[in-house]
């Protein structure tokens, strides 16, 4: 059983060095910044169409990282209906445009009403209906700032391969919910899922090319900035 630490704020221990925060405080956290009513349209649609969108605490993050790098081009897959993008978009400035590509179109439908309703002109948006894997080859070479990810978990490393090409120097990618099957600690799985989560986690940890770090937010994000060639 977890033992409360006095004055912990809400953490508990779950092991030697490791401590978990209470309900209370995760959904404090989940709460602590509010969302625009486009946003929380957009998430009210996403129930309707059956995706999910990614939680508030992730939405910030992603912002958070927009506004850090400045980013001007950025990529994601799994438009849902927007509230990733929308995320993503409001870190960027006036000038930042979002690339965006999803294999259902209605998804992408509901997220151009909310781009739209958040007041992003279309210049902004390029919303791309396809499989990931036949529109990102297609896509220049470092050409954007930041990439997140959330698609189809067994797509994953074929995905990182391409965020090496697609990534400037100094670009992130964050792959969404790498966490939330259970398999990359289960070393015991050995399906389709598990290899595909695990692989990917192996390969930035294990490539000097990329600085990986691997957080608990949502369902887990890994994200991996794009370290600069070396130099001969």
């Amino acid at each position: 059983m977890p033992t409360n630490y006095p004055d912990s704020g809400g953490l508990a221990a779950e092991g030697p060095g490791v401590l978990a925060l209470s309900r209370a405080a995760l959904a404090y956290a989940e709460d602590w910044l509010d969302e625009p009513e486009a946003v929380r349209n957009a998430r009210a649609k996403a129930v309707e169409l059956g995706c999910t969108p990614i939680p508030p605490s992730v939405a910030s993050l992603l912002t958070f990282l927009s506004v850090t790098m400045n980013a001007q081009a950025i990529v994601e897959i799994g438009t849902g209906t927007g509230v990733s993008g929308a995320a993503l978009l409001a870190g960027s400035g006036d000038t930042g445009v979002l690339t965006s590509i999803d294999s259902e179109a209605e998804n992408q439908r509901a997220a151009r009403e909310t781009l739209v309703a958040l007041g992003y002109d279309h210049v902004r948006t390029r919303l791309i209906a396809g499989r990931a894997m036949d529109v990102l080859p297609r896509l220049a070479d470092g050409a954007y700032d930041l990439m997140f990810v959330d698609g189809d978990h067994l797509e994953f490393p074929a995905v990182l391969v391409q965020a090496e090409r697609l990534l400037r120097a100094g670009g992130i990618v964050i792959f969404n919910e790498i966490l939330r099957s259970g398999a990359v600690p289960e070393h015991s799985r050995r399906d389709p899922e598990a290899v595909a989560l695990r692989s990917t986690i192996h390969a930035v940890r294990d490539d000097d090319g990329w600085q990986p770090v691997l957080l608990t937010v949502g369902g887990g994000l890994l994200l991996a900035i794009r370290r600069p060639a070396a130099q001969d």
